[in-house]
């Protein structure tokens, strides 16, 4: 049985992953920054000393967006610094490694209309993104790594927009949500149960490089957030569209991050849901654990 180091344990990916027909398939062992801190390359040494590990899934990264503009330092260190100690830790143990990354290591061109693929430049607009972007440099040295860019990732758990908008709709009578970006809601277990088929093949010897998922389809903000409310109420929450000039933020983001998922699908041979689905499957599924018995 393949034995699976999972970092970010705390995190969305990492719980949705702790619910995945990963978990059920191989040995997998979850960590979270408490139980090993992956910037400190003696702890990393000490744990693959006393383990075995045959692939290593790090979901563990600095996200917040914004504070990475006043701490580019501290978001080096997660996104890039460690992801170079656990893949040189990985290639010493003749483990694998699958490292998630971003849309936002892209510049997203106003005029652009076209998904980026896999060989397209990336340009990072920000802090985050340029952390990210240093990651896979980090990981691709490993030479058995599969890099998973992923985008505007959501689940039932952690911080993350769908949560936000679910909390602000609740206690708000009217938001304002940028219209004039646009890419793609990929719900967390579906990254995660790519994850597993990506580690079920071993992908990492057999097609190791950069591949692109999200959920299928794109929308903007503003229509994310408009299907989330127009599911769930109340009624008395009104969405209005604004553009990015009218809710300035600290970090600058791309106008479009949308992903072509061709490679992904024809090498690893699976089908991807419409986002809209995948948003639906979400809210069913809270829907059920919020029923009383």
């Amino acid at each position: 049985m393949l034995k699976v180091l999972i970092t970010g344990a705390g995190g969305q990916l990492g719980q949705a992953l702790a619910r995945s027909s990963l978990a059920a398939a191989c040995d997998c062992t979850f960590v979270g920054r408490s139980d090993l801190d992956i910037a400190d390359p003696d702890a990393v040494d000490r744990y693959f000393a006393g383990h075995a590990v045959d692939a290593v899934i790090n979901c563990a990264a600095y996200t917040d967006v914004e504070r990475a503009e006043s701490e580019p330092d501290a978001a080096m260190r997660i996104n890039a610094r460690a992801v170079g100690i656990l893949a040189g830790a990985a290639h010493r143990a003749g483990a694998g490694l699958i490292h998630i990354s971003t849309d936002f290591v892209f510049g997203g061109e106003r005029q652009r209309s076209t998904p980026y693929t896999e060989t397209d430049t990336p340009a990072p607009l920000n802090a985050y993104g340029r952390s990210k972007l240093a990651g896979e440099r980090e990981a691709m040295r490993h030479g058995s790594a599969v890099i998973l860019r992923t985008s505007w990732l959501y689940s039932p758990w952690g911080r993350n927009f769908f949560r936000t908008i679910l909390d602000l709709a609740g206690s708000s009578e009217m938001l304002r949500v940028v219209d004039d970006q646009t890419g793609t809601p990929t719900y967390a277990p579906d990254l995660a149960e790519t994850i597993a088929a990506a580690a079920d093949t071993r992908l990492w010897q057999t097609a190791p490089g950069i591949y692109h998922y999200s959920d299928e389809g794109a929308c903007t903000w503003f229509d994310f957030a408009a299907r989330i409310v127009g599911r769930t109420g109340p009624d008395t929450c009104r969405i209005e569209p604004c553009t990015s000039a009218q809710r300035p933020t600290a970090a600058l983001r791309p106008s479009y991050s949308v992903l072509d998922k061709s490679l992904i699908k024809r090498v690893a041979g699976i089908g991807i849901p419409r986002w809209e689905e995948s948003l639906d499957r979400c809210l069913d599924y809270m829907a059920r654990q919020t029923e009383t018995p």
